[in-house]
């Protein structure tokens, strides 16, 4: 491999796994539950750095790694912009993430209970960056991963 394209996947893990890092500093750290599709959309990450890995460590099935990058990330991408959409309410929220309304005369300790047995609506945005929310952020980001793991495929693919 070319030490360009050394650069640009370690840079890539870098920002994926300073991505992970900063969703759980989020979470545990300022306590900011995720919803369901917040959840969801690590995984991406998760199976992106895997390969990478593999790419610098195993060295094999590098063509096809590239590939496989692609596709997760632009799922990654759809995922996101899903999620998105239904902060935005481009899309009415799906089964996955809907809760029941709280009670509005609960106590505190209620509603903290309540929330902690309830899933997170995938509407709410408790967090974020810029003015941005990070699904518009992992939109924007999983999309670009998309274009530069299928230009690594494709260069991958000439050079040999």
């Amino acid at each position: 491999m070319e030490k360009n394209t050394n650069i640009i996947l370690l840079s890539i893990l870098s920002l994926l796994i300073v991505s992970i890092f900063s969703a759980f500093v989020i979470e545990y750290g300022l306590g900011h539950k995720p919803c369901k599709l917040c959840l969801y959309q690590r995984y991406p990450y998760f199976i992106s750095i895997l390969l990478i890995l593999n790419i610098f460590i195993l060295k094999k099935n590098i063509k096809i790694s590239f590939l496989i990058l692609a596709i997760v990330s632009l799922l990654g991408s759809i995922i996101a912009f899903y999620h998105f959409g239904i902060e935005q309410s481009f899309f009415s929220e799906s089964l996955v993430c809907e809760t029941e309304n709280l009670d509005p005369n609960s106590s505190k300790e209620d509603i903290l209970k309540q929330l902690s047995e309830k899933p997170i609506s995938c509407k709410t945005v408790t967090f974020r960056v810029f003015g941005l929310s990070l699904a518009s952020i992992n939109t924007i980001f999983s999309f670009v991963l998309f274009g530069i793991f299928l230009k690594l495929f494709k260069k991958y693919e000439s050079n040999k």
